[in-house]
């Protein structure tokens, strides 16, 4: 045979293998915008979305919301209460894995929990979990953290005490401050268990890289107990604040997910995208905080003033385009388990009787047209809706009272950090989203105990007062009927200023498969696919 002869059978023999062999898969990657630069991915000092969205690709807590925003099992595959309603055992998922391959155990859940409550970690949302049995106490360092009311009975048996019955404790358990984190890891890195290359976690996919304002990836985690369906190779966010950029770039196709795009574009992009652009009702509220700490802000008259004066109907139509709904009540609608929520008692009037009643009022406290000078500076996170929400807020205050008002923004991750570290101000907008539904997640917000998210830093014993007393009583009705008194209390007090109903809004492409609109706005990547 010649070489020439020898040459062409190996090609023939070698294309026939070629023919019958399986393809290889191009690798899937979603791209997905995020809000900003996550402050930290340590879950115990997170507190905003824009690092939940990541944490949770990354950890499984005990439990988990699905793609339709329900709770259903995670790293916990089963679980029992005890009929006294205060003794949860969870049995962990015999496969349940790290990324590094070693198995996941019921100390490293007690090691994580234990390590949220202690004082040393000065965890921000450690309060979350004040329903477990000591919590507040470790948290305030009135006992040691192994008292604690969390065990491992073995391995994979987490017991886990309550103080009191929890009607919302397991979704209490799916937010990203009760995330586990390796006690291996932890112990041997320390607060270098977060870095790429030395992270190690136990969700779908595992962390790769992070350039700080220009992308985070991760990968799928070949160790996740249900790696097998996990659809998506690798999960790039880009922390882009600039709504308009943002939009740019999903218009331009170098992302597939976009987060809260300018509500002034939404009939603009609904013409152009259809039903790739997703408005979804949601159980969160969009306010301002008075500072009460300091004058004029410490008289309530002041505060009720300024608060009747913002016309919501407009903030609601003309700077949202509808997407959010104009509101009065800390609460938003929605729980079942509460009902129509206590809204203020101006709500009913017309913004023109609102507006004459606030007059009255600043002038009875001394301010305004005749009294002292009105100057008022107004706080927001850098973006494009909450800054026309406060030229619109300084135009009626200014218009209403003769008030002198200026606008100062930073970027989200330093406006919250300036807030829940206790910086002065005089106004400050913020948002709340439900961690669980029940309106105790919202009115705890003003709670005078609570330092981390009681940006006004609002005390009254009475509130404070109802809030115990409901924590106390077991009967659901009654419950509800202590919080509807709490929060009526607090609109009468108006240390926050409720102004809309807040919805999400989200670019989804066509590509992107398996997205379920939800009230909780969990969007796992592990539930989505990608296609071409």
């Amino acid at each position: 045979m010649t070489l020439a002869k020898i040459k062409l059978s190996t090609a023939i023999l070698l294309g026939s293998f070629l023919i019958g062999a399986s393809p290889v898969l191009a690798e899937t990657v979603l791209h997905r915008g995020n809000a900003g630069e996550p402050q930290t991915l340590d879950q115990a000092h997170t507190s905003i979305n824009i690092e939940e969205f990541i944490l949770k690709d990354l950890y499984e807590g005990l439990t988990i919301y699905d793609a339709a925003g329900k709770v259903v099992p995670g790293a916990a595959e089963t679980w029992d209460l005890s009929d006294d309603g205060l003794v949860y055992t969870f049995k962990l998922r015999a496969d349940a894995k790290w990324s590094d391959g070693s198995p996941v155990t019921a100390t490293d859940f007690v090691f994580s929990l234990q390590r949220i409550e202690d004082p040393k970690t000065a965890a921000g949302y450690a309060n979350i979990l004040f329903p477990i049995k000591n919590a507040q106490k470790v948290n305030k360092g009135e006992v040691p953290v192994d008292q604690l009311g969390v065990k491992a009975v073995d391995d994979k048996t987490l017991e886990i005490t309550l103080e009191r019955p929890t009607p919302f404790f397991l979704e209490l358990l799916a937010h990203q401050t009760a995330l586990p984190v390796s006690k291996a890891s932890v112990e041997k890195n320390g607060a270098d268990f977060v870095k790429p290359g030395v992270m190690v976690s136990n969700g779908a996919y595992k962390l790769v890289a992070h350039t700080p304002n220009d992308s985070l990836t991760t990968e799928k985690n070949p160790e996740y107990w249900d790696a097998a369906n996990v659809k998506i190779d690798k999960v790039i966010f880009y922390p882009i604040d600039d709504q308009a950029a943002s939009v740019r770039r999903f218009e331009a196709k170098e992302m597939d997910l976009a987060y809260n795009f300018s509500a002034d574009q939404l009939d603009r992009l609904r013409k152009s995208y259809g039903e790739q652009v997703h408005v979804s009702p949601t159980l969160a509220t969009y306010y301002y905080a008075f500072d009460t700490r300091q004058a004029p802000y410490s008289d309530v008259r002041v505060r009720r003033a300024l608060s009747m004066a913002v016309d919501r109907d407009f903030l609601a139509k003309e700077i949202y385009s509808g997407s959010q709904l104009p509101s009065y009540s800390m609460v938003p609608p929605g729980m079942a388990s509460y009902g129509d929520p206590a809204k203020a008692d101006f709500s009913e009037m017309s913004q023109l009787d609102r507006e004459d009643e606030a007059v009255k009022l600043m002038k009875e406290a001394g301010y305004g047209e005749g009294g002292k000078p009105l100057n008022i500076e107004i706080r927001y996170n850098t973006n494009p809706n909450h800054e026309r929400v406060a030229t619109a807020v300084a135009d009626m205050w200014k218009n209403t009272f003769g008030a002198k008002v200026s606008l100062v923004n930073l970027d989200v991750s330093s406006h919250y950090a300036y807030l829940q570290e206790g910086g002065k101000f005089n106004v400050a907008r913020a948002g709340w989203v439900a961690d669980y539904a029940d309106a105790e997640n919202f009115l705890a917000l003003s709670l005078s105990s609570n330092k981390t998210f009681n940006y006004g830093h609002f005390e009254n014993p009475e509130f404070d007062a109802l809030m115990k007393k409901s924590y106390e009583e077991a009967d659901p009705t009654a419950r509800s009927k202590t919080l509807h008194e709490a929060e009526a209390l607090l609109m009468k007090e108006q240390p926050i200023a409720p102004f809309l109903t807040q919805a999400d809004l989200w670019l989804v492409s066509d590509k992107v498969k398996g997205w379920q609109d939800n009230a909780v706005n969990a969007h796992l990547s592990r539930f989505l696919s990608v296609s071409e």
